[in-house]
């Protein structure tokens, strides 16, 4: 049986465009180790990290799944929280509407968009801003 990677959702908390998720990122990758810290262990945490790391966290912004940051795995956070380990680079993904709840969600891999390039027609190749634009205007 083939394994199958289960993946989180979280909204992009303050983020007016994929542009500033991605400087933002970019950033916090700068002053070390990129972590986001969650109160508690998810408990597929095994399966989204999975044997060969296959999982991601899916970023939602303004109701619509965008982008997905890779997860290298967890480990534990000041003050008793988990930290999830996410690769800086921010892969644009096929936009998909996804409504915002608060901490974390699973989303499971059939159900995942698509990351853009390869076939996307060069859309992976655009600056961020303006393929969000385009998402917003439910054009891709």
């Amino acid at each position: 049986m083939a394994f199958v990677p289960l993946h989180l959702t979280k909204v992009a908390f303050a983020c007016p465009s994929v542009d500033h998720l991605a400087e933002r990122l970019r950033a916090r990758a700068e002053e070390g180790a990129l972590v986001v810290t969650t109160r508690y262990l998810p408990k597929r945490h095994t399966e989204v990290a999975g044997p060969d790391g296959s999982g991601s966290l899916y970023w939602i912004l303004k109701h619509q799944l965008v982008a997905r940051s890779p997860i290298t795995g967890f480990g534990e956070a000041e003050g008793g929280r988990v930290a999830i380990h996410l690769d800086p680079g921010l892969v644009l993904v096929q936009a998909r509407p996804k409504r915002a709840h608060q901490g974390w969600r699973y989303l499971e891999h059939p159900d995942a968009p698509a990351d853009l390039g390869g076939e996307s027609g060069g859309l992976g190749a655009m600056p961020p801003a303006l393929v969000g634009r385009l998402a917003e205007l439910a054009l891709i």
